[in-house]
């Protein structure tokens, strides 16, 4: 069987494959630190900086502040959406404003 020419990465009992992407990293980064600050604070060793940044977190305003994100981009899409729509209908009133012209005879 040939050997896969990636590295994996072992952390603890977890063995990682190198992320394909920028964005796949990151992920596995936050993991990582979650990870790391569950073992903290089962273990009873975080900080209190780390725990008030995870009570913070599961709070109801930050729950409201992301529900709030996600909204906002919604609505900015179906803006994109709309002014997208209005171009492609300008454009196709533009043709049948010529296409008429044509038949009148205003266009030659």
């Amino acid at each position: 069987m040939a050997k896969s020419d990636k590295k994996t990465t072992t952390l603890g009992n977890k063995t990682i494959r190198p992320a394909e992407t920028s964005e796949a990293r990151e992920n596995q980064m936050i993991s990582l630190a979650t990870d790391l600050v569950e073992k903290q604070i089962k273990d009873g060793t975080v900080s209190a900086m780390v725990l008030s940044q995870y009570i913070k977190l599961g709070s109801e305003k930050a729950k409201l502040e992301r529900k709030k994100l996600e909204y906002e981009i919604k609505l900015t899409q179906a803006k994109t959406e709309a002014l997208e729509s209005e171009k492609r209908i300008e454009e196709l009133y533009n043709d049948a404003i010529e296409a008429m012209k044509t038949y009148t005879g205003n266009k030659l």
